[in-house]
């Protein structure tokens, strides 16, 4: 860090662009995507998430990130960017290559050195994908050693990591992000999803239903935004089934239904890991489900809500519940009790046309996030087709346990020192102040 703390902005710049290409030029991702899956067993082949390096390399390069940064004559404040220093950056299972590529590039934009922790279940992919990105520092004369990774990945090492680091960016299970929370140091960490989606009577059947299958399929349901629980208004329920199954979903019913429970989950409740981002037919086969040819993710209907009902609970996998509404007002209930459940903080979505349906849900769903006729996998950490800010990490606030809101990006890997110069007195008046309650009786 200290050789490269006098880097000028066009200097970093061109470093992360490097980076970002290195990992994340199309034959590197393809080969990346299918060392993953190799590894771990979970996701997708297709280098689907390639796209998400791409903008947050976009987003970091229309942002300052040293000296002024921002200036506000009217307050008299003016911000200044500094490194946070160098950070632990806990990388999960499910994205073994492409969070530590974009924690790379907001890391190196703020002149922060990262030392990556990953998964032991897809170590060799994370160690590869620093291991290229180390060689283009090195092409480029930068110091390799601002990105280094863990060679024999355990708990005790993250643990010990965590507490020698400045910061830590934790993406990952809740026990990790726990772990960073009781480590002593600063932290940013992500809350559990189970993403919910509302369509209500307004709603475009075939755009709803073919969202909600990409959504659910993109690297087999492995992302915490991947849709996990629809709740479908009464009037056009029958139309979406019949639409939703028309888009590769098959229907479990009766002893399916058990079957796919008992393989999803253990007796004590817990996700079973075979099972987790695993394709519709290895997960079928498991459960002895005969999946016709073309289906490529599982629909159950219910009616119950609660950690006795797994199934309103979080999926991480290729399983979607769907749920009748009657009305907007029971949508909105069911919407309470699935995050009751679990997932809160996280995000829902909602396919509606009915602006006062998007304020209610807006004003009453206990999440840092809510997408308007997205899909909710790509759109909650940022597209090129919505605003919000890009990114592998997205905070749940205090409903899910974090620190933040926001979606963890480029503000969040820099320190700022604000300075303030003096401005005419902006001190109200007593009366202005108390309002009513000026001059009156004292309570």
């Amino acid at each position: 860090m200290r050789a490269v703390e006098s880097y000028d902005q066009a200097t970093v710049d061109r470093i992360i662009r490097a980076v970002a290409w290195a990992g994340g030029n199309e034959p590197t991702a393809i080969k990346l995507a299918n060392m993953s899956v190799d590894e771990s067993g979970m996701g997708g082949r297709e280098p689907t998430r390639r796209g998400k390096v791409l903008g947050i390399l976009r987003d970091a390069l229309r942002q300052k990130s040293m000296g002024v940064i921002e200036h506000d004559e009217k307050l008299g404040i003016t911000k200044y960017a500094k490194p946070a220093g160098v950070i632990a950056g806990l990388v999960p299972v499910t994205s073994p290559y492409v969070t530590p590529i974009g924690m790379a590039i907001y890391a190196l934009k703020c002149k922060d050195a990262v030392i990556f922790s990953p998964h032991p279940g897809s170590k060799n992919t994370t160690k590869e994908t620093v291991r290229v990105m180390r060689a283009a520092l090195t092409k480029l004369g930068v110091p390799a050693d601002l990105l280094q990774c863990v060679e024999a990945p355990s708990i005790p090492i993250a643990n010990l990591l965590m507490q020698s680091c400045d910061l830590t960016m934790a993406t990952g299970g809740p026990a990790m992000v726990k772990s960073a929370y009781s480590s002593g140091k600063p932290a940013y960490g992500v809350g559990a999803g189970n993403a919910t989606m509302v369509i209500d009577e307004t709603a475009d059947v075939a755009e709803a239903a073919r969202n909600s299958r990409i959504s659910k399929t993109n690297d087999n349901g492995s992302g915490c935004s991947a849709d996990g629980n629809l709740v479908v208004d009464e009037s056009i329920y029958d139309a979406f089934l019949a639409t939703f199954q028309k888009e590769g979903g098959y229907l479990v019913q009766g002893e399916e239904k058990e079957r796919l429970r008992n393989v999803y989950w253990d007796a004590e409740g817990r996700r079973t890991a075979n099972t987790i981002a695993r394709p519709a037919a290895a997960v079928a086969k498991l459960a002895n489900i005969a999946l016709p040819e073309g289906k490529t993710f599982l629909i159950v209907e219910d009616d119950r809500i609660g950690k006795a009902h797994p199934f309103s609970t979080e999926k991480l996998g290729i399983v979607i519940t769907l749920f009748r509404a009657k009305g907007f007002d029971d949508a909105l209930d069911k919407v309470r009790q699935i995050f009751e459940t679990g997932g809160r903080g996280h995000s829902c979505g909602i396919y509606s046309f009915n602006d006062d349906h998007i304020n209610q849900l807006a004003l009453m769903a206990p999440v840092s996030r809510i997408m308007v006729r997205q899909i909710q996998s790509r759109a909650n950490a940022g597209t090129f087709t919505n605003g919000m800010p890009m990114t592998s990490s997205m905070g749940c606030g205090v409903w899910g346990g974090n620190i933040t809101n926001e979606n963890v990006s480029l503000k969040h890997y820099m320190n700022v020192t604000w300075v303030s110069r003096p401005i005419p007195e902006d001190r109200p008046s007593d009366e202005e102040l108390f309002g009513e309650f000026f001059n009156t009786e004292i309570f």
